[in-house]
């Protein structure tokens, strides 16, 4: 603060609030803490009826550890890639960028998404399906047009899979959402 003369000066010391100190709003006379808190879900255990039930959720847990990462940063890259294509000026420019994209993101995970098994391939489509809320094959014909889609969905089609199938997390992929739900919370 300035005195009165304005030559002496004195600085202030504001206490930095504590950690662990929580917002809190009056309520006539009673303090009311605010206090948020992350979900929690809780699952009632799994109960298996043979080993060979056990050995499937384990497998089952080991490939969403291993795909999850993946279906996460497809759905970030189709985020930024989106947002970049939207700051192009023609069709041209957009087309070229996509191409450039497609060559770079083969070069760099091909030689990891050629390590993943068949079942994780299968699992990776369906967790891809779920972040982004569209089927493979759907994201790849609004990037890459219909024909290559068609041939990527084609190929995978030889290997028994499609790239067209869909995430259903209260049906048949239930035991998968509850795995997923558990590994994006750090408990499995």
């Amino acid at each position: 603060m300035l005195c009165a003369a304005g030559a002496h000066t004195q600085t202030l010391k504001i206490k930095a609030v504590p950690e662990g100190v929580q917002k809190a709003y009056l309520d006539g006379k009673d303090t009311v803490p605010i206090v948020h808190l992350r979900e929690i879900y809780i699952y009632p255990p799994v109960k298996f009826k043979n080993q060979r039930e056990q050995a499937r959720y384990n497998k089952l847990v080991r490939d969403v550890k291993r795909t999850l990462p993946y279906a996460k940063m497809v759905y970030e890259t189709l985020i930024e890639t989106y947002e970049y294509i939207e700051t192009l000026p023609d069709e041209k420019s957009r087309q070229a960028h996509l191409k450039r994209m497609e060559k770079e993101l083969f070069q760099e995970y091909k030689p990891q998404l050629k390590k993943l098994t068949f079942s994780q391939g299968k699992l990776l489509i369906k967790l891809i399906d779920r972040e982004c809320n569209q089927s493979s094959y759907n994201l790849l014909k609004a990037y890459l047009g219909s024909f290559r889609a068609g041939f990527w969905n084609l190929f995978a089609g030889m290997f028994g899979a499609s790239l067209k199938t869909e995430y259903d997390p209260k049906g048949k992929d239930a035991m998968t959402e509850r795995v997923v739900v558990l590994v994006e919370n750090g408990l499995l």
